[in-house]
This record gives C-alpha cells, structure tokens and sequence, in this order.
C-alpha cells in the first residue's frame, strides 16, 4: 500500500502531519511517521483544504471556450453550438476533457460530473488523469422522439465497458432536459434509474421560456411538477441551473430530497437568471456548485463560482450575511461529494484521501481568514498540491504532460472552428 506524508502543513488552526495510506486519511496530527519509501510532502507554508466537487458540466467544451460568446442560451446551442458538436469524434472529446481536467486540477477541482456524447473517451481521459467523474448515459431525442443512432450506440459502448472503469468513475442517466426529452424517455430514465441504481443528471427550470412552455404543454405544470409525474423527483435526481424555481418549486423539490447544481457564472453569461440560493437554502435543498461547460462561462474555477453564488445571494436578498463564506464553501466541496455518495469533502481521518495544499504566501490569502479567502479573493495561483483518492495529480502547480495537453488540444481547436 502506497504512503504519503505531508509534513508540518496548517490545518484547523495549528501546523501538523497528515499520514495517507492507499486511498484513505490514515493519521492527523503531530509526529507522524511513514514507512520506508513513501512519499513525503513538505506542507510547511501550505494549508490543507477539501477539493472541490463539480456537479454539472460538459468537459469537452474546452474546445469551444470562446466559440460563440453572448447570445441567449436557445440561439447559442441550435445555431451555434449543437451544428459544431455534430462534427466532433471521439478522439476530439478525449483531447477537450483532458484540457478540462487539467483545468479543474490546477484550480483544486478532483471530480466533475458530466453530459456529453461519446462518453466513453471522457471515461479515458478521467481514468489517465486520475480524477473522479461520473458520466451520463445520455438522452437527447429528435423531433420524432428518437435517439440519433450515435446517441443509441454511444450509450451502449460506455455500458459495454463499465465493467472496467476504476472505483473513480460513475455512471448516471443524463436525458438532456424537458424539451429535448418525451414524457415516454423521461419515464423510461425513471425506470432504469430504480432498476440499476444510477442517479439522473438533467437541466431543469434553465430559463423562464423554459418554464412558460412546459406550463403551456402539460396542463400548467412547471418543470419540478412535471418530471414529479415522470418520476424523476427524488433524491436520485442531480438538476443543474433552476434559476426559474418558484416557492411552490423550492418547496416540492426539497421534499423529494433532490440536489440542485448551482452555477452562477453560466446562468449570467447567457443571461438565463439569477439562481436564489437563499432561498434554496431556506426551504432546506440539497444544493451544490458546477461550472457548466466552457463554451458559456468560460473556465473551469469553482473559486470563481462560489464567489459569485456568495455575491448573487447578497444581491437578491439585500442581505450581507445571506450565503456566507464557510457554507458556500462546504457547498463546493463536501455537499458536492455527498451528493455522489463520495466518502470525502472533508479532511478527517477515514475519509478518501482528497485534498488540496493552498499557499498561505500567496498575496489573495493573507487576510486572516482562510475560508473567507478562498470565497472571496482566491483564484487558481492559490493552489499549489492536488491530491485525489491518494493520488499527487499536482504538485508545487506542475502537472504531469500538462504542455503536451495544451498543444493537442489547440490543434484540435484550430481544425474544428478554424481559429
């Protein structure tokens, strides 16, 4: 079993060792030793925190960072973004998520949870990077309620194979949202959802035409009532945005135990809306923090996210105090672990060895207060050591072949879109 020592590392208040065996936080405290051979970390400086989980995104994405900036989601995704995803292979999806993993591991982030196609390439690029993801068994139907045969057999590959993937990776069911999935395929993920286990991950409520147009569909339903009666409302159920939730919405969606992806830089750029996280809050849901894709935030940071859901909340309430520092960053990290049942999100002995060393010399946290710092001032420089499922994926901000990434994934940008 594999050993690492981090030496003389601030946590909770005081410097101390943290002793990792395998994948798991084997000591914490003062004096530890490891065996002959381990790896040893000198933590002196450095202060360790939980990662961060990413429950909604689209990794490949990093390809069309850029691509096709403001406009408003429908025009974006059909003129736009949908036409140049058509055109992408396999090996194109392998190159775009390792950039995106590579991202999300220089700025503390060690699992993503992802809808794409030709999943199975995304499955490739996490395991090579020794990251955690879960990836969606995907569900986008045409205008005759159909699976496209890529669609049909890109599923098929990426359960063909499940028996392979490292602990690492999970699998969920991912129909793509209400208007692009029948009543029929939403019960159909319901039902092979109590049959295997797996969770659902979808869009929900991502705009407020999205909302009038299930009402106007379904007998004046809203999006939570309506996948309520296609039995995809409960604790199973990961919804990314829901910015156009209601009382009635908050109130339903918390009952059922359902998690919300909260991503507030997405929902602005494409001016979907503005999430109401106190609300949330206060109505008692399960409520976590994504990125969305690269193609409308732009980048990958869940640092940037959590302060954005701290300042919105403030916005909207009027209330300084509402969504402060230590609960939006137990939203980043452990309610997003939790929400995947991830035994990590926490630094305590027992718990999957996750973790990431910030540097305390950085100029963003020398304002006394570390969590604070991380919310509101930190970005990307901050994060010196990554370590996932007892894994070093970075170290004094180096990562391996992280040159070679960027370079395959350029070529591949260029010959795509021509830029």
């Amino acid at each position: 079993m594999s050993e690492i020592l981090i030496k003389n590392a601030w946590f909770n208040g005081s410097e101390t060792d943290l002793l990792l065996k395998g994948n798991r936080i084997a000591g914490i405290g003062s004096g530890l030793n490891a065996a002959d051979g381990a790896k040893v970390i000198d933590g002196t400086g450095k202060a360790v925190l939980p990662p961060f989980y990413n429950t909604h995104s689209h990794a490949a994405m990093t390809l069309l960072r850029g691509y096709a900036d403001d406009m408003e989601l429908f025009k974006w995704l059909n003129e736009y973004i949908w036409p140049i995803e058509a055109k992408l292979t396999a090996e194109d999806v392998y190159i775009g998520t390792r950039l995106a993993i590579l991202e999300m591991i220089k700025s503390g982030t060690v699992f993503f949870n992802d809808m794409y196609w030709l999943q199975l390439a995304t499955v490739r690029a996490a395991e090579d990077m020794k990251v955690r993801a879960a990836v969606g068994v995907m569900f986008l139907e045409d205008a005759s309620g159909q699976l496209s045969e890529a669609n049909r057999l890109s599923n098929e590959e990426l359960l063909a194979h499940r028996g392979e993937f490292s602990e690492r990776i999970i699998l969920t069911l991912a129909p793509h949202a209400i208007y692009t999935v029948s009543e029929s395929g939403l019960r159909r993920c319901a039902e092979l959802s109590v049959e295997s286990g797996m969770p659902v991950h979808m869009h929900l409520s991502e705009t407020k035409k999205e909302v009038a147009d299930c009402r106007a569909a379904h007998n004046g339903m809203s999006p939570v009532e309506y996948i309520g009666t296609a039995g995809l409302l409960n604790r199973n159920l990961i919804a990314a945005h829901c910015v156009a939730f209601d009382d009635r919405d908050f109130a339903i969606f918390a009952e059922a135990g359902g998690v919300i992806s909260h991503m507030p830089c997405s929902n602005s750029k494409l001016a979907s809306g503005c999430f109401d996280l106190a609300r949330a809050i206060r109505h008692g849901c399960r409520v976590t923090i994504g990125t969305d894709g690269c193609a409308s935030n732009n980048n990958l940071s869940m640092m940037d996210e959590m302060k954005f859901a701290a300042l919105n909340a403030k916005l909207l309430t009027g209330d300084p105090a509402a969504a402060p520092a230590p609960a939006v960053y137990d939203i980043g990290t452990r309610s997003g672990a939790a929400a995947f049942g991830l035994d990590a999100g926490v630094i305590a002995e027992g718990k999957l060895a996750d973790l990431i060393l910030v540097d305390m010399n950085n100029t963003l946290l020398c304002g006394g207060n570390l969590i604070s710092d991380m919310v509101y001032s930190a970005d990307t420089s901050c994060v010196d050591t990554v370590i996932c499922d007892g894994n070093v994926l970075m170290e004094h901000r180096k990562v391996e072949n992280e040159e070679e990434i960027v370079t395959a994934a350029r070529d591949c940008r260029r010959r795509l879109t021509g830029k």
